[in-house]
């Protein structure tokens, strides 16, 4: 056994239930960590003084992350992590089987090792580079060297917390704890930036939520905010809509139980196969880049542009930052510029779907040779086809590829037209908040349908 199998087998982790659990048990679990990590968002960091990421508020969204608490990391290292192993995956790099159980242990014991590397690096990052530092006032003094240790000490601890949460949520709870975060998160800043009655930062005389604004304005007869919040509110919906018709879309192939004549049921495959994990991936990256640029720029060298205010002013943080557009048509400051950086940021948003849809399609057994191996050892062939793997798989190729890449284009194509025309709560993490939300309903409505027949508990299985 090798230096690094030794490491990974000496990894700690969650345990994972012996026997079958319970819708119950299962509901528990889920909400017991959803309000472990809403209380940990609302624990400081003992020391800080200089919170230079707080104005990051929609990255920190994506990010699953409560800037300035002691889960300031969220699950950006968990996704770092992951992305870096599916390009190494990907490219043949990392060669790993990924259907054997030893294979598919290690390859989640190297995500686990990685993602405590990224939390400890990027933790360093964090406080050293100036995004959460002690006061500038202690600037020189044994004390802040001391403050800068206990605050990286303190996210290192937080960001590790979660790393165990999510591996808790996908064993003992319902979907997966990365998915889980977001969209509790986009939930909360949603109902915030709708019903938030309180007076807004920016203009004390309009409430900071939507609609309480959109009120206010018609009332007072202020066009231009009225026009702002209508576009916000309706953006969203359309969103909403879009996004929930999408992911009712599928393609269902049929198929016969070879032993049971005239018996057969449906194989389901999602017009977007791969789910949201492709916009999570680029919509982390994204996020990643600004906060890296912010650092860099903090510490006197922004190789990745400049900023004005908490907005990307220049460089190539800039270029993949989505503009408002249909907000600066509404405030008359639209720019031909904007247009081309539109474009730049829909293409990389698309393209990076794609490309992450075609990896973790290879990486988590969902591509054609997996999926027919699947449907055979269920008894279940396709009728007028010869009960052969390799058959079988060129059928199933004429789906999965195409979906694999459109499905991946499209949820990338919507998640960038909802940035661009001022969805609230950020048009992104809106997609993976409604994509999230959607498998969830769907996993707990199989676990209580099980729950409630047996018999279909054992077809299941």
């Amino acid at each position: 056994m090798s230096f690094l199998d030794k490491v990974i087998s000496n990894l700690p982790e969650v345990k994972g239930p012996k026997q079958r659990l319970s819708f119950k048990e299962k509901l528990k679990w889920t909400l017991l960590i959803l309000v472990i990590f809403f209380v940990m968002g609302y624990i400081p960091l003992y020391g800080l003084g200089e919170n230079a990421l707080q104005q990051f508020e929609f990255l920190s969204i994506i990010l699953g992350a409560s800037f300035g608490s002691i889960i300031s990391l969220g699950i950006g290292p968990l996704v770092t992590s992951s992305i870096v192993l599916q390009l190494l995956s990907g490219t043949g790099m990392l060669k790993i089987d990924l259907t054997t159980p030893e294979g598919k242990k290690k390859f989640q014991g190297l995500q686990k090792l990685l993602g405590i590397a990224f939390v400890i690096f990027e933790a360093g990052v964090y406080v050293l580079m100036g995004g959460l530092a002690p006061s500038n006032s202690l600037v020189g003094t044994s004390l802040f060297a001391q403050l800068e240790a206990m605050l990286i000490f303190q996210l290192i601890l937080g960001g590790i917390v979660i790393l165990f949460m999510d591996e808790v949520v996908s064993k003992w709870g319902f979907g997966s704890g990365i998915s889980l975060f977001i969209a509790a998160g986009v939930a909360q800043q949603l109902f915030i930036r709708l019903f938030n009655f309180l007076p807004s930062p920016t203009n004390p005389d309009i409430s900071a939520g939507a609609i309480p604004a959109l009120i206010q304005s018609l009332v007072g007869g202020d066009v231009t905010t009225a026009s702002l919040m209508l576009a916000g509110i309706l953006s969203t919906v359309l969103v909403f809509g879009v996004a929930v018709y999408a992911q009712s879309m599928k393609v269902e192939i049929p198929l016969s139980f070879g032993r049971v004549r005239g018996q057969g049921i449906r194989w389901p495959l999602n017009f977007f196969y791969t789910s949201n994990i492709p916009v999570i991936l680029v919509a982390a990256l994204l996020a990643n880049v600004q906060l890296f640029a912010r650092l860099f720029e903090n510490w006197g060298l922004p190789l990745l542009g400049t900023f004005s205010g908490s907005s990307p002013a220049s460089g190539v943080v800039y270029w993949l930052s989505p503009p408002d557009l249909i907000g600066n048509i509404i405030r008359g400051t639209f720019t031909g510029v904007q247009i081309g950086q539109a474009f730049v940021y829909s293409i990389v948003l698309v393209a990076g779907a794609v490309v992450f849809s075609i990896f973790w399609m290879q990486t988590a057994n969902m591509d054609a040779k997996s999926q027919a191996r699947q449907i055979l050892a269920s008894g279940l062939q396709i009728p007028g086809f010869r009960k052969d793997e390799r058959v079988l798989e060129m059928v199933l190729s004429r789906y999965i590829w195409p979906l694999t890449i459109v499905g991946g284009a499209a949820i990338g194509l919507l998640a960038a037209m909802a940035d661009l025309t001022g969805a609230l709560a950020n048009g992104t993490s809106i997609v993976l908040a409604v994509s999230i939300i959607y498998k969830l309903y769907e996993e707990i409505a199989k676990q209580h349908m099980m729950d409630m027949h047996p018999a279909m508990r054992r077809f299941m299985e």
